[in-house]
């Protein structure tokens, strides 16, 4: 197992090599420009570059309004990719791709770094799911053994977690000089993760969120959100979540994990059909106007999965739903573990349905260590600082080991053997063990 590096080890690592330009390419995308604002705290020449030099001013002009910092725009230059990228990429310590998650479209770019970098000059992609492996396959050694992912979360400026993917022929010196600086100079959160569909995160994550797709299109979108919603640890709910981030990211990262893995939950990760039928029509979540919900005015609107109508949320009625009250007026108080037993116990068929996604969600993610990270510990942190949402860990202490493992019983699911074991010896005692996260702020009240 990896063993943590000190304050002083990770110091020392930073001081092996200079990292003091950076190219950031596709700087126009919400990544692009959000991880080119990032860099700028850090170092004090950041490019950014995009299909046209007014494309890269845009990024730049999204860059300074989202950090409001005068230091992005004393450090960032722009440019684009037919007359600069070569100069820029050749005088880089540091390339940082942030294309749309298209492979063909990345290694087009990737040809392009190739022949203008230095033989030393690292290469990162931000990927949030495509293999580190085949993005990199066929190059030549200098450039495999300085390429790695390194997968923000948007906005990198807030969210601080942070998955390092090393590739089959990364150079592991490469692996600890980035790591150490994206976590002191860039005030990181960093997981390693395997390069797998989806890597970590995004691969329990996504899983949560498409499954409670699924469920929206049996029992609405405002029910399902309300049933996972953050009186079971997380600060948005799923289907606001997919919303946020775009249809199609969702659609991207659910459609490689589905196509790429068969574990045990694989039917959780195909795209509903009536999703895939209203993106032909151009529904993409915020960023076309509504998804699952949209806005007319101070009213929220709901979709019909049935129709792709909208229906104000005042018109629509839901079931009694009691407990969730009661579960987050004890989360407001702090009592989390009995906010817990509370959602544990309730009674009735939505109540169930809450707790099948929520039993799912942990052994999922307890089933895939060794897959996706090392340890359990990798999935709880990538969890809780990238989507901030409830670890794994964190649920498994907060309702007690034999509750999980009754819960995911009732689900109908395999339980992992690591939480068989802690139910039956009351080992470990706690498997979160972040004492400087404060798990409450996991638990938000409704």
């Amino acid at each position: 197992m990896t063993t943590p590096k000190t304050a002083a080890e990770l110091r020392r690592i930073l001081g092996s090599r200079k990292l003091e330009r950076v190219v950031v390419l596709g700087a126009n995308g919400t990544m692009g420009y959000g991880s080119a604002a990032l860099f700028t705290t850090a170092v004090p020449e950041v490019t950014l570059l995009a299909r046209t030099k007014a494309k890269a001013d845009e990024g730049l002009a999204a860059a300074i309004k989202q950090v409001r910092s005068p230091t992005v725009a004393l450090r960032a230059k722009t440019g684009d990719y037919e007359h600069d990228l070569a100069k820029a990429v050749a005088g880089a310590d540091l390339i940082f791709e942030a294309l749309t998650e298209d492979m063909a479209l990345k290694q087009e770019i990737f040809d392009k770094v190739e022949a203008a970098r230095r033989p030393d000059s690292i290469v990162a992609t931000v990927t949030s799911g495509l293999s580190i492996n085949a993005l990199c396959a066929g190059r030549g050694e200098s450039f495999r053994k300085n390429f790695l992912g390194l997968h923000f979360f948007n906005p990198p400026n807030v969210i601080v977690g942070t998955e390092l993917i090393a590739g089959k022929d990364t150079d592991p010196a490469v692996v600890e000089f980035i790591d150490a600086f994206s976590t002191i100079r860039l005030g990181r959160e960093m997981v390693r993760a395997f390069d797998t569909p989806a890597f970590a995160g995004n691969r329990v994550g996504f899983k949560v969120m498409n499954e409670v797709a699924q469920l929206a299109g049996e029992i609405g979108p405002l029910l399902a959100d309300k049933l996972v919603g953050p009186y079971t640890g997380r600060a948005m709910t799923p289907l606001a979540t997919v919303d946020l981030v775009g249809w199609d990211i969702h659609r991207a990262i659910v459609d490689n994990v589905y196509a790429n893995t068969n574990d045990e939950a694989h039917e959780t990760n195909r795209l509903p059909d009536y999703m895939a039928k209203l993106m032909e029509k151009g529904v993409l979540g915020n960023k076309t106007g509504g998804g699952f919900f949209k806005k007319d005015g101070k009213k929220r609107l709901v979709l019909d999965p049935a129709t792709g109508s909208y229906k104000p949320e005042s018109e629509i009625a839901l079931p009694e739903l009691g407990y969730i009250a009661e579960v987050a007026a004890l989360h407001r108080d702090g009592r989390y573990k009995e906010g817990m037993q509370v959602f544990l116990k309730a009674k009735g068929e939505y109540a169930k349905i809450a707790r099948r996604v929520i039993a799912g969600y942990v052994a999922y993610a307890f089933h895939r260590v060794g897959e996706v990270a090392e340890s359990i510990d990798g999935i709880d942190r990538i969890m809780g600082l990238g989507f901030n949402a409830a670890p794994p860990s964190v649920l498994v202490d907060t309702i007690g080991a034999k509750g999980v493992v009754a819960m995911i019983e009732e689900a109908g699911l395999a339980v992992p053997a690591l939480l068989v074991e802690a139910a039956q010896t009351g080992k470990p005692a706690r498997f979160f063990q972040h004492t400087r996260i404060n798990v409450g702020r996991f638990f938000v009240a409704e």
